[in-house]
């Protein structure tokens, strides 16, 4: 069964970076109320969505951005951006107390991530990078839809990409996908765990006939990394059969190739926020490729979301001890596993040390 707790001291995706702007915008992660906004510079803010005098939700209106300050729609409370009150109506003296709990915040890579967790421990350079979603050299489509799932379920279906012949035929999946062997690595140290699947002969499935222009039969390779808790990589290359594959120097002008991403970003112990993003270097102007793969790609995601969510009432139904097979095609799945009871554990260690 998949965890259902939340890792802390970790990066989580919050927002695409084109969410947040000169209004105030709200995301829970981690079962935390986050308040977003952008100051007048342009810099990304995130603090507590919770006034102190009595808890009502600054994103909620009447509530207001003056200049570089939130101004409480309840009571009047006035924050700046590093979440300090500086107005208190009525009186002059702010008491000390008054202040709104910060969050480390990094744009980067088209994300905004927000830290969860001792703000000491926010080290930036630990954050997983996606750097096609805005390189010029591709072109991305992106989207976000809520699962009302726990997020270990979609960790477990991104690790295990054979449920494409079955859940997704028409659109992305063929037979190959589930017959072909995968292997795994586990990077423990750096909680990365890698699931490849290579396919010399396989069917061409919609997805990437209309988009590649492709006709006949392809190779294609399915190369998984998860970087927990939050982010998946999956690096897609097609070809059609008979290309050379790719060079020593990583040159390979023969084939198309796709690089998914997914934030897979805790909202509560059974909701998820489900990031998606596609970047392709190929037609990068074409609108209508464009169009086409946005269309296809959110009915794969929420093919996904529809069966996560049955499958949530599922596993929240059984009672403990209720047996789960696994089989080769899980190794990838059950590392991840693993590796997240390891973080989640860890946090909590932490968290009692820095009670005591």
């Amino acid at each position: 069964m998949t965890t259902t707790s939340f890792a802390r001291n970790q990066w989580y995706v919050a927002a695409y970076g084109s969410e947040i702007g000169r209004e105030l915008f709200t995301r829970t992660v981690c079962g935390e109320p986050i308040l977003f906004w952008r100051t007048e510079a342009g810099e990304v803010t995130a603090m507590a969505d919770r006034c102190v005098h009595r808890r009502f939700p600054l994103s909620e209106k009447p509530s207001r951005l003056d200049g570089d300050t939130v101004v409480c729609g309840y009571h009047g409370f006035t924050y700046g951006a590093d979440g300090v009150c500086v107005r208190v109506p009525g009186q002059k003296r702010v008491p000390r107390t008054a202040r709104l709990a910060p969050y480390p915040v990094k744009e980067q890579d088209s994300f905004v991530w927000v830290w969860i967790g001792d703000k000491g421990k926010a080290d930036e350079t630990l954050i997983p990078r996606a750097p096609w979603l805005d390189s010029p050299r591709y072109t991305t489509i992106r989207g976000m839809e809520p699962l009302a799932a726990r997020y270990g379920l979609l960790v477990d279906n991104l690790l295990d990409l054979s449920h494409e012949t079955y859940l997704h035929g028409g659109y992305i999946g063929t037979p190959e996908v589930a017959e072909t062997p995968i292997t795994t690595e586990v990077d423990e140290k750096a909680g990365v765990v890698y699931v490849s699947r290579h396919m010399p002969d396989a069917e061409c499935p919609p997805f990437y006939a209309r988009s590649t222009g492709i006709n006949g039969r392809i190779t294609r390779w399915q190369d998984s990394e998860y970087h927990a808790p939050c982010l998946y990589l999956l690096h897609s290359r097609i070809a059609p059969v008979g290309t050379p594959d790719p060079a020593a120097d990583g040159s390979d002008p023969g084939a198309f190739h796709v690089e998914v991403v997914y934030a897979i970003t805790p909202e509560t112990e059974t909701s998820t926020h489900d990031f998606w993003a596609v970047a392709r270097d190929f037609a990068l102007d074409d609108q209508a490729v464009t169009d086409f793969l946005h269309e296809n790609n959110r009915t794969v995601v929420l093919q996904d979301v529809v069966a996560l969510n049955k499958l949530e009432q599922v596993v929240a139904s059984e009672s403990a001890g209720t047996q789960e097979l696994s089989i080769n095609i899980d190794t990838g799945g059950l590392a991840a596993r693993r590796i997240l009871e390891r973080l989640v554990e860890a946090g909590a260690t932490e968290s009692a040390a820095a009670v005591r």
